[in-house]
């Protein structure tokens, strides 16, 4: 690195593609109180606080990837002495030397809590001015010179949070995006046909689902709903995405995949007070058509409606608490066999709650013969019409599966 990249106001490092750091500028060490041998070659996570290791994980990761920069994104950096410092970070992705590199600029963010608490005491002593009958004019002239420069200065800074407010808009819709690439589309083959609907209360929802083929008879289907809504909740549906789609398509046991998902709710909050806020409900089937066999774990999520061709409905309700909620839960799961031409639909509450269950199950019987994409059709109908009586909003999500 030259003398004049090293010296820089701000703060510089280079990572490699899978977030070990390859160098760091003297300004940079000087700000987190480390020396070169204790940051090179070390995974980035050593210098990211607890609450930025998630969001660089599930955030920053894909999109670099994405677009191949990031720009002003606000994070904290860890000091040597465990001090939290809040930064801007800007970074590029590169190709150098025959590998891909990721320089990254840091500039602190102390100035912004300096400036407001500068603004508050020139106000006061505007008023302390104001207030003294022997205090000389021109001592008030001064004053109001000085609150006139920091209003100057808040004017400033009121547009900058403006354009930080457009800027986050912006990767909010981007982060949206990544969120629904998860999803899958509709599926049709010999053995069954899927159709879902999505739609989120917010611009990020806490809803998400997925179903896969693992072999030639044997489907996996998995619907999961993350207490509450907006970007927390998106972060920990992305965060157990990665999962269940690594050991349903692995051929995992029903068990298996929603024990890793609880364990893994517990692991994120572990350290935190927040361990008891945090939960999801969720419910997989794993589908054997040649059996015509669904094994099935429903963790406090509403029940699952099975429905043959006769229009007889049989429901999987929950046999466990959701995820997250309590350590210890024995993972027990029960099995249902199905007849030919037999309908299965799942859904989250915010189905539910506007339709009733009720209202929901009199729907899917009455049409039982009827396409999915009809029946999709009138349930999207009935809620839309519900909605409008309603001020209640929630995420939505309904999967419909026809079995062969």
């Amino acid at each position: 690195m030259n003398e004049q990249l090293n010296e820089a106001p701000c703060g510089y490092m280079t990572l490699s593609e899978v977030d070990t750091i390859l160098s760091v500028n003297q300004t940079l060490l000087k700000i987190l109180g480390y020396n070169h041998e204790q940051l090179e070659g070390q995974h980035i996570n050593s210098i990211l606080s607890a609450s930025a290791i998630l969001f660089h994980q599930l955030y920053l990761v894909p999109l670099i990837k994405l677009e191949n920069h990031i720009e002003e994104i606000y994070i904290s950096l860890k000091t040597v002495d465990d001090e939290e410092i809040p930064v801007l970070l800007n970074a590029v992705r590169r190709v150098r030397d025959g590998r891909t590199v990721i320089e990254c600029v840091v500039i602190p963010m102390h100035k912004r809590n300096e400036l407001e608490n500068e603004l508050l005491l020139a106000k006061k002593e505007a008023m302390n001015a104001l207030n003294a009958k022997n205090e000389a004019y021109s001592d008030l002239e001064n004053a109001h010179e000085t609150v006139t420069m920091q209003k100057e200065k808040l004017i400033e800074l009121n547009e900058k949070n403006e354009r930080y407010k457009i800027d986050t808009e912006r990767e909010m819709e981007l982060a949206k995006k990544i969120q629904e690439a998860l999803l899958p589309v509709a599926s049709l083959n010999d053995q069954l046909e899927i159709q879902a609907y999505y739609k989120g209360a917010n611009q990020l929802s806490g809803d998400l689902y997925g179903y896969y083929q693992i072999d030639e008879k044997r489907f996996g289907l998995i619907l999961l709903d993350v207490m509450g809504h907006g970007l927390s909740s998106a972060l920990i549906t992305m965060s157990l995405h990665s999962i269940f789609q690594r050991l349903i398509l692995k051929g995992s046991e029903v068990g298996t995949v929603m024990k890793e998902l609880d364990d893994h709710l517990h692991s994120l909050f572990k350290n935190t007070s927040e361990t008891s806020h945090y939960y999801c409900t969720a419910v997989y089937l794993l589908i054997d058509t040649d059996k015509r066999e669904i094994n099935y774990m429903n963790a406090g999520h509403p029940p699952v409606l099975l429905q043959d061709l006769n229009g007889k409905q049989y429901q999987l309700r929950s046999n466990r608490p959701p995820l997250g909620m309590f350590e210890d839960i024995i993972f027990k799961t029960s099995s249902i066999t199905y007849n030919k031409d037999s309908r299965l639909i799942l859904y989250t509450d915010g189905v539910e709650e506007p339709l009733g269950s009720d209202r929901l199950f009199s729907l899917i019987k009455n049409d039982s013969t009827a396409p999915l994409s009809t029946l999709k059709k009138e349930i999207i109908t009935s809620l839309r019409s519900q909605e409008n009586m309603d001020q209640r909003k929630d995420d939505q999500c309904l999967i419909l599966v026809h079995l062969n």
